[in-house]
């Protein structure tokens, strides 16, 4: 059994480009040729072999349970991205990517036989489906299955494609957003911009007799922006990311994205060292949610609880947490980057109550731990690409707004720490002890948010926090981010502003 950590990011700079490079095809184009990555752009289509008919889909799922098995399904799988970075306000690169693949997956009571082809065609699929059935060595073939057009409802919409978006218009909220943190503050001596785009087509088809096809595009924006003064430096950060079209940025502008990110690097400056010890936190609405995706979410998915393992496990129906924590995974919130029409299972995405009022309700499954638990499938079975099977991941999981007031919770805490952003965290999903670093932090003073602090460590374990969280805010927010468990996948967190007693607060100043 393995005990790695998984871990959430708001999608730092590294990790955006180790993303957006992944594909089969990647054309870079210098600075000087960054005009011509229009000529890559408007009308590209996915290739042939997602139009792979039903019949040669049925006879490659027929070949999968060829040696028995419970279930197949065949995954098909195409990506065309564009990304461009600005640093220190010079175009530094841009690439153009096209990724197309499929896999074919086979369960066999707990076992799982998977195989991928970067090349979709009937001959490399018939082999893919060879290879998985091997999990069933021991079975007796299926019957053939009749595969139909299946319907989800929607919720993203796209009013501006990305595929009819000039790379002039990608250009100009990249600089935009340059000129907007630069112009902040002097002390702003540095800035970077990653843009990233995407639309990735998917098939699904599987023994159940389900067909389903969609498009779904996403968009990255991230601003990094330096601060400099006296020896003192702060690298700040603030993102933006839905699936969307590129109507996003009439929603948020990237001038927005990027005064954000300058105020948090100009108020850092005179940050000094945090103190350490057992404290009370206040956590500021929005991506602080991270918390409760890392320390709660990833200990309620389900493949750990199949497993037997994990804080959660055998506790359904039990109280686990304070009266006024609620907590919620929903895929089905219009156009968040976490939300998907259908997951990579074909299950309809829906809103899961997770714990409500304290109570655990229940865990997130994918087909194989809804199984294996005798539970409903909850719309959680996420891959990162055709090359992953899929796994019980989280899409929008969040606190739900309580019925206090973000003031009254500062105002009445005496001492102790404000969290206004964290970079992210990781946890062991076995004991679902936790630790997260703080970007954006300050003292509480007599009910005050004062002095900025830097250093800032909360550690802690899932239990602890959601049983001491005595006081949740009615102004819930969120923010994106890239969670990693294997593979990674696009999420969102969120929370309302909230106030946990007596954690664990690691810092340079006792």
């Amino acid at each position: 059994m393995s005990n790695d950590k998984h871990f959430v990011r708001d999608i730092p700079r590294r990790k955006f480009l180790e993303l957006s490079m992944k594909g089969g095809l990647v054309i870079a184009a210098t600075p000087a040729l960054l005009s011509q990555l229009v000529s890559c752009s408007g009308g590209t289509k996915a290739g042939p072999g997602l139009d792979m008919d039903k019949e040669t889909l049925s006879g490659i799922i027929a070949k999968a349970l060829g040696k028995g098995g419970d279930f197949a399904d065949v995954y098909l799988e195409n990506r065309i991205s564009r990304q461009i970075v600005m640093e220190e306000s010079k175009f530094k690169s841009a690439l153009f990517g096209i990724s197309q693949g499929a896999g074919v997956r086979v369960i066999s009571g707990n076992r799982t036989g998977y195989a991928y082809t970067d090349e979709i065609t009937r001959e490399k699929l018939l082999r893919a489906a060879e290879v998985a059935s091997y999990v069933a060595a021991e079975g007796s073939p299926r019957g053939p299955v009749s595969i139909a057009q299946g319907s989800r409802p929607s919720w993203v919409t796209v009013l501006k494609p990305l595929g009819e978006v000039a790379d002039e218009k990608r250009i100009d909220v990249i600089r935009r957003a340059d000129q907007a943190a630069r112009d902040y503050d002097p002390r702003i001596k540095m800035t970077m911009i990653d843009y990233y785009d995407e639309t990735r087509e998917r098939v699904i088809a599987n023994s159940e007799g389900l067909y389903l096809r969609d498009d779904l595009p996403m968009l990255f924006f991230i601003v990094q922006a330096m601060s400099e003064e006296g020896g003192a430096r702060h690298m700040a950060r603030e993102r933006l990311s839905q699936h969307s079209g590129f109507e996003m940025f009439e929603d948020v502008t990237p001038e927005t994205i990027a005064r954000n990110a300058a105020r948090e690097a100009i108020a850092m400056l005179k940050a000094e060292d945090a103190p350490a010890g057992i404290m009370d936190v206040v956590m500021q609405n929005g991506w602080g949610g991270v918390l409760v995706h890392e320390a709660v979410g990833h200990p309620l998915e389900a493949d750990n609880i199949a497993r037997g393992v994990g804080a959660f496990t055998g506790k359904l129906g039990q109280k686990v947490a304070s009266d006024c924590f609620t907590m919620v995974d929903d895929g089905t919130i219009p156009n968040f980057r976490g939300t998907v029409n259908f997951d990579d299972e074909g299950t309809v995405a829906q809103k899961n109550v997770l714990i409500e009022e304290g109570w655990l309700k229940g865990y997130m499954t994918d087909i194989l731990s809804a199984k294996q638990l005798s539970m409903a499938r909850t719309g959680n079975g996420r891959r990162e690409s055709f090359r992953y099977i899929p796994i019980p991941r989280m899409t929008n999981t969040y606190i739900e707004n309580g019925k206090d007031k973000p003031e009254d919770i500062l105002a009445s805490t005496k001492k102790g720490i404000y969290v206004q952003s964290l970079s992210g965290g990781s946890v062991n999903p076995v004991t679902g002890v936790f630790n997260f670093t703080c970007r954006e932090a300050y003292l509480i003073e007599n009910g005050m948010k004062t002095r900025p602090v830097k250093g800032a460590t909360l550690i802690g374990s899932c239990m602890d926090v959601i049983s001491n969280i005595d006081a949740v805010g009615d102004d819930l927010d969120f923010g994106p981010g890239i969670c990693g468990k294997g593979q990674s996948a696009e999420v969102t967190a969120g929370q309302p502003t909230v106030r946990i007693r007596g954690i664990n607060v690691g810092g340079s100043r006792s």
